[in-house]
Formats: C-alpha cells, sequence, structure tokens
C-alpha cells in the first residue's frame, strides 16, 4: 500500500492501517464507464483512487445531468464523505471516466479514521476545496447569459435610469440578490455607477458588446 500513502499521506497515521486492513480493500481494477455509486443509494464505502478518473455527476428525471468535480489520484470524494458523515443516500452519480484503480473503505472503518487528527483535517480540507469548487458551478449556472441578459436590459433606457434592483429581477425572472451582485460587477468594470434606485450607464459600448453575446 505504498502508493496509496504516498498519495494520501495521512493514512500512515490511521487504525487500523491499510496493512491490517490488508486485500479487503482492494485495490480495485475497473474499466472506463464503470458505475461505482449511484445517486439515493447508500455508500458501500469511501473511495481512495489510485490510477484514473472518477466523474461525480447529478442527474435529472429528464436525462440531463451536470458534472460537479472529478476525484484523481491524491484527491477525495466529497459525495463519499457527506454520505457517510450523515448516514445519509449518496447525492450524486460516480463513474470513471478512464480504467482506474482504487481502494474501497469500508464507512466503520472510513469513521474510526476520521478519529485520526491528520486525517480528519486532510477530509475537512477537502470540504473547503469542494465547496470553492462548487461556489464557481454555481456562479456559472445561475449566471450563464444573465449577465447578457441583464446589459441588454439595462440598454435603450438612456444613461440615467430610475430603476431598483427589484424591478429588473422581476423584468428578467431572478431574484434581486443576483441583480445587485451583477450590478455591482459592472460597476467594478467602469460600466456603470450605482445609487439609490438609479443606474447611471457609463460605458453603453461595454454593456451593448456584453449583451450581442446573446445571439451568437
Amino acid at each position: 500500500m505504498t502508493q496509496a500513502t504516498d498519495l494520501y499521506p495521512a493514512l500512515a497515521q490511521v487504525q487500523p492501517s491499510l496493512a491490517e486492513l490488508g486485500s479487503s480493500i482492494g485495490p480495485m481494477e475497473v474499466p472506463a464507464g464503470t458505475v461505482l455509486f449511484n445517486e439515493n443509494a447508500p455508500c458501500h464505502g469511501f473511495p481512495l483512487v489510485l490510477e484514473g478518473e472518477v466523474k461525480v455527476s447529478r442527474h435529472s428525471g429528464d436525462g440531463r445531468s451536470l458534472e460537479l468535480y472529478r476525484v484523481v489520484p491524491g484527491e477525495l470524494c466529497l459525495v463519499s464523505s457527506a454520505c457517510l458523515f450523515r448516514n445519509t443516500p449518496l447525492s450524486a452519480q460516480g463513474v470513471t471516466t478512464r480504467p482506474t484503480q482504487l481502494l474501497l473503505i469500508p464507512p466503520p472503518t472510513f469513521t474510526q479514521w476520521l478519529a485520526t487528527p491528520g486525517f480528519r483535517d486532510e477530509v475537512l480540507g477537502l470540504f473547503a476545496d469542494r465547496m470553492a469548487d462548487l461556489t464557481g458551478l454555481i456562479d456559472a449556472v445561475a449566471f450563464h447569459k444573465l449577465d447578457q441578459r441583464l446589459a441588454a436590459a439595462l440598454l435603450g433606457r438612456g444613461q440615467n435610469l430610475a430603476l431598483t434592483h427589484q424591478a429588473l429581477a422581476d423584468e428578467l425572472g431572478t431574484v434581486r440578490e443576483i441583480i445587485t451582485r451583477l450590478l455591482r460587477r459592472f460597476e467594478r468594470e467602469g460600466w456603470v455607477e450605482l445609487s439609490r434606485e438609479r443606474i447611471h450607464i457609463c460605458d453603453s459600448s461595454a454593456l451593448r458588446e456584453l449583451a450581442s453575446a446573446l445571439s451568437v
């Protein structure tokens, strides 16, 4: 299990050790396209990727999917961690994208390992890192084309708009907080100036360029 401790140094401190667990945890060799876990299923183990890659995604009833993140050697799976922490079903699906080698740690062993400060810190650090990734993903989904639509909505009303953020949100079918965040971004870019219930257009050409991407 030398390779595993090279990739996951905190495993050198855990009890029971990898050597004590022996071949009961693998390594497992799985081909590309293997479903390792499914949404709403119980978590049967905590995967440690030694080679290859696992794509973790959410799926909708109409067949659409959204990739959340990927797990490569040396990284940990947030969905599996959360499931084992809370003893709840898995919230996403994990599929290998290429031939993958991994260890599958039984849930009781994962719970025991959390008593080791180094391993616990590594798992909590994972939550912080993945939260930053997911926040970026949420921004991309929530704001996709909305910034372009907002730019279009600001144009054609003159340079000074007596308009609330809530009115723009209602017009664009979103919430005020998102409009406020986007307008502040526009202000940082120097495109608009914001004051109470008023928006002054400073750079209409920049807004027009952004809005024009809607038709692309």
